[in-house]
């Protein structure tokens, strides 16, 4: 526009609140500006507002739109004398305006209401003469925004009644200015009113101004007409029956089409009727395809979603693509796509022939893009590329990127849109739609529609990218706190399971433990902080750690749990856990068990197959504080199950969970190949039951015991003397055992453990132990509760090599206090036989 040709406004009139027609008599019409906000509240409020609804600036600011706006009926006897037909709530357009204002629309439209409006007086403004008391004739257009910005919606408004008093011969003019739709609407016009938006809708920036402009021209309904120097809303046409005809002659019309019949004329007629219904269906499949992605938070399954949901109706081929992060359901992709970020094809959907594309473009490939080609432009811009036809140029350059692939004759001739897939304002990647030469080519409409399309589904991508590398993260926390533990620890096989409680909850705080103890005993350990989450798992982490310290300090099970209970008192009051803490001494053949408000475990006997759970003092679970705990001892024989659970392995809802008790005790007794096939017996007897929730952590022992003949043991007495019957006693017992090979290492190890006993003990007697069993192992037992440590030794220094020795010699060692002193061991591989 030339500001140069615009007319003088009249007084009281500001230029941002008016448009002026050119095609009658020349007029200023007022024009009310609103943006609403995404909670529905006004934001803006124009002069033509104020002037149209009475209201002022300060008053509407900060109000709820539908509030101030309300939407009624028509007057009963306006139906017959309105000039423009029937309207309003008669054809059902004055509602639509109410869903605007709630956000329950989602696309551009237009109308005519009757809104209530405060009376004459009680703001202070004049009313507009001519107008009602209570109730103002309204043409209306409501234009969805989209952006990072807080408006939602930009309303535009004029009074039914003013136009037509300011348009001399309104009747006839009114049938020219509103044809319905704007077929030769001139889109050159589209940088003018973007250049004047910031004038009516001030704090906008020409740049946010320009966007929603090209939203409300691409979109179509309804759009803006441009004169050579001025302009008027365009609205549809007033005296077009109302939607259900509407809807009866588009029925008619699609009948005629099938019988082959011509298109009936009062159709043919309705041009601005037909482009109603394409952008009403181009919602609808939108919805559709909404309906359709995003049914599961699987990324695989979301990706396939997304492919089928637009073939074969909107394109013939999608092929879609993601970056690399996306696809390793890794953290968000950091920074803009270049030449070198890598793109995998992930899904490729066609309506031709199978197996056509298949050797050409693979699935699951992965390669860059250059600057040059379209897909580069599509994913630096985060805009939809469109290209109506693909030229042989264009083809060739595209092909250039298949080594060894000749990709013309499947891309050159078709109708190509490229739309980005984004969310938070990052491209995750991008589809690639192909149509068929001979289907009608993508237009600017498409793109649009396209655009929708990406923007839904890179959301739904997205919130499955989430949930993929937060699955992960999950899983890695409770695979980093569930210990590994060896199958085979002294006298015993083990065999473990974890189950997560529910998809979303993966974390939990049930856990599971072995530590090895002196004396060739291990204690076995399964616990369960109430709750979920990460919290829980925290918890679970820090009452784990302190077991495996206690029991290395060698504490009795009872002792153990008072102390664990201490602890979780310090740590604070908001959690409880249970727990139950077993050592098994594979030499004395017993089981020395204490609980904290655990379920019992479950003994299988070895010689008739029975199992039993067994009767436990329960003790009351950690955390409560101030209860005494209890420690038995339970007798075993070689061959016997200890079967150690959490409560959700046998606890349902609305099930006593004796119920479950019993199962695992007939499921633990059924014969099994091997331990990992006793476990998966249970877990398959109690997980098929229904209803489980909670974390499940099962550990399975089998206590093979030592036999009597596989332990030495000797007394020394505190005697330096002693250090050379030491390791004659060990090497004639190798001889014994056939370990003849191991009798010069295990016997120069055994002199420095009894050098050193002897060194700093202060009882009267020094122990000495040889176990064989997987391995052979080494144990000296003295009074002096001060563990060895590794010393820096020198050259000339005395003292200081021997666990430098032992270091390098033995399999492994360790030491740990005893309540009596310290153990100090060490192990050596058995020779292969």
């Amino acid at each position: 526009m030339d500001r140069g040709t615009e007319r003088e406004a009249p007084p009281g009139r500001g230029a941002g609140d008016g448009v002026v027609s050119e095609h009658t008599a020349a007029g200023r019409i007022p024009l009310a500006v609103i943006l609403i906000d995404r909670d529905g509240l006004v934001s803006h409020w124009s002069r033509g507002a104020r002037r149209l609804f009475g209201t002022t600036k300060e008053e509407a600011i900060g109000q709820t739109a539908v509030d101030l706006l309300p939407v009624s009926g028509a007057l009963p006897d306006e139906e017959e004398t309105s000039p423009y037909g029937a309207f309003a709530s008669y054809d059902g357009l004055g509602p639509d305006l109410e869903s605007s204002l709630d956000g329950q629309l989602s696309y551009p439209a237009a109308g005519r209401a009757r809104l209530d409006v405060p009376e004459r007086g009680e703001t202070g403004v004049p009313r507009p003469e001519g107008r009602g008391s209570d109730r103002v004739d309204v043409l209306w257009w409501a234009y969805p925004l989209v952006g990072p910005g807080r408006e939602r919606l930009l309303v535009l408004a004029a009074d039914a009644g003013g136009l037509r008093q300011d348009l001399p011969e309104a009747d006839g003019a009114f049938e020219r200015i509103a044809p319905g739709f704007a077929h030769h609407t001139d889109f050159s016009g589209a940088d003018e009113l973007a250049r004047r938006l910031p004038e009516i809708l001030p704090s906008m920036s020409v740049d946010e101004s320009a966007r929603i402009v090209a939203q409300v021209l691409e979109l179509g309904y309804p759009v803006l007409e441009f004169s050579q120097n001025e302009r008027v809303p365009v609205t549809p046409d007033w005296g077009v029956a109302r939607r259900a005809e509407r809807k009866a002659r588009r029925e008619r019309a699609a009948v005629a089409v099938a019988e082959g019949l011509p298109v009936p004329q009062e159709v043919a007629d309705e041009g601005e009727d037909l482009e109603y219904v394409a952008v009403r269906e181009r919602l609808e499949f939108l919805n559709e395809v909404s309906g359709r992605i995003g049914t599961s938070l699987d990324l695989a399954r979301t990706i396939i979603e997304v492919s089928k949901a637009v073939v074969p109706k909107f394109t013939d081929v999608a092929g879609t693509y993601l970056r690399e992060q996306v696809v390793a359901g890794e953290g968000f992709p950091d920074g803009v796509p270049d030449t070198t970020t890598m793109w995998h094809r992930v899904a490729l959907e066609h309506t031709d022939e199978p197996g056509r594309w298949d050797d050409v473009v693979p699935v699951g490939e992965a390669m860059p893009f250059p600057a040059h080609t379209p897909f580069f432009q599509c994913m630096t811009s985060g805009e939809p590329v469109l290209v109506p036809r693909i030229s042989e140029q264009m083809g060739h350059m595209i092909a250039s990127q298949f080594e060894k692939r000749d990709i013309r004759p499947l891309i050159t001739g078709r109708s190509m849109l490229v739309v980005p897939l984004k969310a938070r304002n990052v491209v995750l990647g991008f589809m690639i739609l192909l149509r068929h030469p001979e289907r009608v080519e993508f237009n600017d409409m498409d793109r649009v529609t396209g655009a929708e399309l990406a923007a839904r589904a890179g959301l739904v991508l997205d919130n499955a990218r989430m949930y993929t590398y937060q699955e992960s993260v999950a899983e890695t926390l409770q695979d980093s706190m569930l210990p590994h533990i060896p199958p085979r620890m002294a006298g015993c096989d083990i065999a473990t399971r974890y189950l997560p409680g529910t998809l979303l909850g993966r974390v939990g705080g049930d856990w599971f433990d072995s530590v090895k103890l002196p004396g060739a005993r291990t204690a076995l350990v399964v616990g369960d902080v109430m709750g979920h989450g990460l919290n829980s798992a925290a918890m679970m982490g820090q009452l784990r750690t302190a077991v495996q310290t206690m029991a290395a300090m060698d504490l009795p099970p009872a002792q153990l749990l008072r102390n664990l209970d201490d602890l979780a008192q310090r740590l604070g009051d908001t959690y409880l856990a249970t727990c139950l803490y077993v050592v098994y001494d594979p030499i004395a053949g017993e089981l020395h068990i204490a609980n904290a408000g655990h379920i019992p475990p479950v003994i299988v006997r070895a010689r008739d197959g029975r199992s039993e759970l067994l009767d436990l003092p329960t003790g009351a679970p950690i955390g409560v504080g101030g209860v005494p705990f209890e420690a038995v001892r339970v007798r075993v024989d070689p061959g016997d199950r200890l079967v150690m659970c959490t409560d959700g392995l046998v606890e349902v809802r609305g099930e006593d969970i004796g119920v479950g008790l019993a199962t695992l005790s007939e499921s633990a007794a059924h014969p099994a190949a091997s331990m990992d096939d006793a476990c998966d017996t249970i877990i398959r007897t109690l997980n098929t039951r229904g209803g489980r929730k909670d974390d499940v952590a099962l550990l399975m022992a089998r206590l093979n015991g030592i036999e009597p003949d596989d332990v030495a043991e000797w007394r020394l007495a505190l005697d330096p003397a002693e250090v050379g019957r030491a390791r004659a006693v060990v090497r004639e017992q190798l001889h014994e055992w056939g370990l003849a090979k191991l009798a010069d290492t295990a016997a120069l190890l055994a002199d420095e453990l009894v050098t050193n006993a002897v060194r700093h003990s202060h009882g009267r007697r020094i122990e000495l132990r040889l176990v064989r069993g997987d391995t052979l192992l080494c144990e000296v037992d003295d009074d002096d509760p001060t563990l060895p440590t590794l010393l820096g030794a020198g050259p000339d220094d005395e003292f200081g090599r021997g666990l430098h020795v032992i270091g390098v010699l033995a399999r492994e060692w360790g030491a740990s206090r005893t309540t009596a002193g310290k153990t100090v061991w060490f192990e050596l591989t058995l020779p292969r036989r």
